[in-house]
């Protein structure tokens, strides 16, 4: 049940696009992102208040290495996208410090031109060292997006490595971003972020074209690759099946903005034809129950007064090496009350 405060929000969040609904938009987010218990349950009454009004937007994940190009790319992308009558909203992640715990979170100005648009809605979120590129609560703050009107919801990760691929788990479509001269035909191939990549776009073409058409040439064959020794479906020919593609477009000057709009809706129509669409959502979330159960024991174990009052005397006993890690890491989940490995 709702608190009037709440309900409020809730209302002027699914209302008519207004300053109250981005007011509504933003002030939800930031309850979803707080570690207040009481905030925490309010955050879930709203969120299965708006589960209804969800699910009606296409997600699409958006990662590559820092200086890729990935804001130039979605800012470009989203004023095309609204010039075509959408509504894009934009969550940004910023990675956190890990000695300060602190963002930055920069991301929105350097979407000058977009965040100044009514249809836009700019949210940059602390990843707060959270593994995978994106933050704790982003798969609730994209659903947050959607209930309040929004067609397009682009999730931009940290600048991620191989194994950095949450995004992937959590949006309808992963497009993964390249430099031109990113490196060798060696590391076209490597696997993790590349073999689940549906879209690969070689960014930059502008600065040198001669190695963006190397690049293409070289991870094109390596997805071949990947199909035949991975997933059977991108090493046939099927063409009622999405099969990961590359192409090189300039963000920076607009080049190619529509012809990758126009395969993101190819994909999409795909998807939905072959029911792969509402298949990998209803995979996502399982897969989200999932990460809040862990993300939910890790943090009771924190908090149990058995394991607060051990802790500070193993973990001496660790760092003096008199006493394995294993072991004390064992001493402390049976402290709980329970039996592990």
């Amino acid at each position: 049940m709702l608190n009037a405060v709440d309900q409020a929000l809730v209302n002027d969040l699914t209302g008519a696009p207004s300053s109250a609904q981005r007011r509504a938009l933003a002030k939800i987010i930031t309850l979803l992102e707080s570690t207040r218990m009481d905030h925490r349950k309010r955050a879930d009454d709203v969120l299965n208040t708006l589960l209804p009004k969800t699910g009606k937007s296409f997600r699409l994940g958006i990662s590559g290495v820092p200086g890729v190009g990935k804001s130039t790319l979605i800012e470009t992308l989203g004023l095309y996208l609204i010039e075509k009558g959408h509504r894009v909203a934009v969550l940004a992640i910023d990675p956190s410090s890990s000695l300060s715990g602190g963002s930055i979170l920069g991301d929105k100005t350097r979407m000058e031109r977009l965040s100044v648009l009514d249809k836009a809605f700019i949210r940059p979120s602390p990843s707060s060292c959270t593994l995978g590129g994106v933050a704790e609560k982003t798969r609730e703050a994209m659903l947050v997006a959607e209930a309040a009107g929004f067609d397009i919801v682009i999730v931009e990760t940290v600048g991620v490595g191989q194994s950095e691929i949450a995004v992937a788990g959590m949006t309808d479509m992963f497009l993964l971003l390249q430099l031109p001269n990113a490196g060798d035909d060696l590391q076209a191939i490597k696997k993790g972020v590349m073999e689940i990549a549906d879209l690969i776009v070689i960014n930059k073409v502008d600065i040198d074209p001669d190695a963006a058409m190397r690049a293409q040439l070289f991870i094109t064959s390596s997805l071949r690759l990947l199909g035949f020794q991975g997933n059977p479906d991108h090493a046939s020919h099927d063409q009622e099946y999405w099969h990961p593609t590359v192409m090189t477009l300039s963000a920076l000057e607009g080049n190619g903005v529509s012809e990758l709009w126009e395969k993101i809706l190819h994909f999409q129509k795909l998807q939905n034809a072959n029911g792969k669409l509402q298949s990998r959502r209803k995979q996502q979330a399982g897969a989200w129950m999932w990460d809040r159960i862990d993300a939910g024991l890790k943090n009771a174990f924190q908090n149990h007064p058995a394991v607060q009052t051990l802790l500070p005397g193993l973990s001496a006993e660790v760092n003096q090496g008199t006493m394995a890690a294993s072991v004390a890491a064992r001493r402390l989940l049976e402290a709980m009350g329970h039996e592990f490995f």
